[in-house]
């Protein structure tokens, strides 16, 4: 995967991860509002509640306390004995007198039997011993006797939770009537009023709540993952069609290189190739295998920098030459570092022409100290440069590639590359023709500098040699030479012959057709292929006109070659000899 595509994986997952987190951290702030507002209720209703129990027995106090008929559920308090006029009758009917705390309790009573809510007061001193503080009021009771505030806290009562709040009873005049004998002054905390509010239904409003709330924040996070997805999967298509523009762009350039010489057209395709199937033999990952391939496809670009009086020759390189070939890696090197999209694949480009020992270029590198991609690339390069036909040199068969290559295992090559090499690439097919020979007239064109008489623009004595392919099948041949044409430079100059030269060439090309061949041989001769023998009698007479008033006479000698010889290099000059 691309380094800008592994970036991006990583951010796509990072999103995900950071907008799940910043939605989870909400919710669970929101449900522990929720739970924290429950407790809130639960406290105001505690306050609420000792607020209107206080209310009441401030009012009965102020009374002094309130007679009540005498029933069953209203007995005479034994614990107001000592007050003298606690019974009195009236109008045939009994009556006692209820204390504000007693009053309080009866009520306390009965609301919880309605409500749920326990009420309680209760004292240190107690009165009545049915107000016996539990474990929870004993430790209220000892806090607001020293802070003389309200004290609240959650507790369970049993396997429930409660929020329980004791507020203090601070002793007023009108409570001395009852409780002076206990020994309490006006102001002294005299026990409390304890509330104990169920959390069970509150508990069950905030479950309610936060489902509620927890349902639409999952419709939020479904939204937001899909915008994000919306937004990654453009990023992706744009990252996609600017790799797919750069690869194109770099691609073209790299068919530019390869149409310059035929040797090279289908090179980076055939190196690339033979460098995926001995990755994937080696067990390398796809994704690397992948690397490897575009790597193979570009590894020559730099060529596009190299002048065709080198890039092109037919011959061996001189050393100099040689060594400006060399500077292709470098500069395939710094045109792919100019894109980030090619970070992933320029070092391998860079590498591939290292050899093991260290004896490669450009940095001289030794063993694995060049990446293994770029050693496998060396190889399939050089298998390939193996089995190319060059103009100085035959190729190889795929056995005899193999063999070379084994050869070399340790020297120019990974020993352990080298033994997967040759299992797969020993059943490769090479192709009939990859060699270096120009394969039409626009490639012979490409060829000009090497191939071309500058003068005539006709070809040279050398490209004939490299189109006997082409010539044998041409039925006639016509041999042209010029006499006594050294003395015509010497008495009119060396322009003069040039010019000469020149029109005879022009006529030659007015003459024949593109398909026919028309060679400048050895200074003064030109030698000519063609099928058309009306040609060949236009050319006639107009050479015959073009020299009708020259001191230089033209010999024009017209042969048939049998189209059935098989010529080469060797026997081309001995035929032309017997020709003409």
């Amino acid at each position: 995967m691309h380094k800008k595509r592994k970036y991006l994986f990583f951010l796509t997952r990072g999103l995900y991860i950071s907008w799940t987190l910043l939605l989870l951290l909400v919710f669970i702030i929101i449900v522990e509002r929720t739970y924290t507002y429950a407790k809130y209720i639960a406290i105001q209703e505690a306050k609420t509640s000792v607020n209107k129990d206080l209310a009441y027995r401030t009012w009965v106090a102020s009374h002094g306390g309130v007679y009540v008929p005498v029933d069953k559920r209203t007995q005479p308090n034994p614990y107001l004995s000592h007050i003298k006029d606690r019974d009195f009758t009236a109008l045939g009917k009994k009556y006692t007198l209820m204390n504000p705390a007693y009053t309080l309790s009866q009520m306390m009573h009965d609301y919880t039997k309605l409500y749920g809510v326990k009420t309680h007061i209760t004292s240190k001193k107690l009165l009545n011993p049915k107000n016996k503080p539990d474990e929870w009021e004993t430790l209220a009771l000892n806090k607001i006797e020293r802070s003389r505030k309200q004290y609240y806290e959650l507790s369970d009562i049993g396997d429930e939770a409660y929020m329980r709040l004791m507020n203090p009873l601070v002793t007023k005049k009108s409570c001395l009537k009852c409780h002076a004998f206990q020994g309490y002054k006006v102001g002294d905390i005299r026990g409390g009023v304890s509330v104990a509010i169920p959390m069970k239904p509150l508990y069950k409003d905030a479950l309610k709540s936060s489902l509620l709330v927890g349902g639409l924040f999952l419709i939020i996070w479904l939204a937001g993952i899909a915008i994000i997805h919306y937004f990654i999967k453009k990023t992706y298509k744009y990252i996609d069609e600017q790799e797919e523009m750069y690869e194109q762009y770099i691609y073209g350039l790299v068919s530019i290189v390869e149409k310059r010489d035929t040797y090279t057209a289908g090179h980076s395709t055939r190196v690339a190739d033979y460098a995926e199937r001995i990755a994937k033999a080696m067990g390398i990952s796809q994704e690397r295998i992948h690397i490897l391939h575009r790597a193979g496809m570009l590894h020559d670009i730099g060529k596009i920098a190299i002048p065709d009086s080198v890039f092109l020759k037919p011959s061996k390189l001189t050393q100099e030459e040689y060594k400006l070939i060399q500077e292709h890696v470098i500069m395939s090197y710094e045109i792919l570092n100019k894109i980030s999209l090619f970070d992933d694949i320029k070092e391998i480009v860079r590498d591939h022409h290292e050899h093991y020992d260290g004896s490669g270029y450009p940095r001289g590198l030794r063993g694995d100290e060049t990446p293994i991609l770029a050693q496998i690339l060396t190889l399939a390069d050089s298998f390939d440069a193996m089995t190319t036909d060059r103009i100085y040199k035959g190729r190889k068969s795929v056995q005899e590639a193999l063999d070379e290559i084994e050869r070399l295992s340790g020297k120019q090559f990974n020993p352990e590359i080298v033994q997967v090499a040759l299992q797969a690439l020993k059943d490769v097919k090479i192709e009939d023709i990859h060699h270096q020979k120009p394969q039409n007239m626009l490639e012979r064109e490409r060829f000009s500098y090497f191939y071309k008489d500058a003068l005539t623009g006709l070809y040279n004595e050398t490209s004939l040699l490299k189109d006997i392919h082409i010539v044998q099948n041409y039925k006639h041949v016509v041999w042209i030479s010029l006499k006594d044409f050294h003395s015509f430079n010497k008495n009119h100059g060396w322009n003069a012959g040039d010019e000469l030269l020149i029109s005879i060439a022009n006529i030659l090309k007015k003459t024949f057709s593109k398909k026919s061949m028309l060679y400048r041989f050895y200074g003064d001769n030109f030698l000519i292929f063609t099928n058309d023998a009306q040609e060949i009698q236009q050319m006639r007479e107009a050479l015959q006109a073009l020299f009708k008033d020259k001191e230089v006479t033209i010999d024009i000698k017209l042969n048939t070659i049998e189209i059935t010889q098989d010529l080469h290099i060797e026997n081309l000059r001995d035929i032309l000899q017997k020709l003409f």
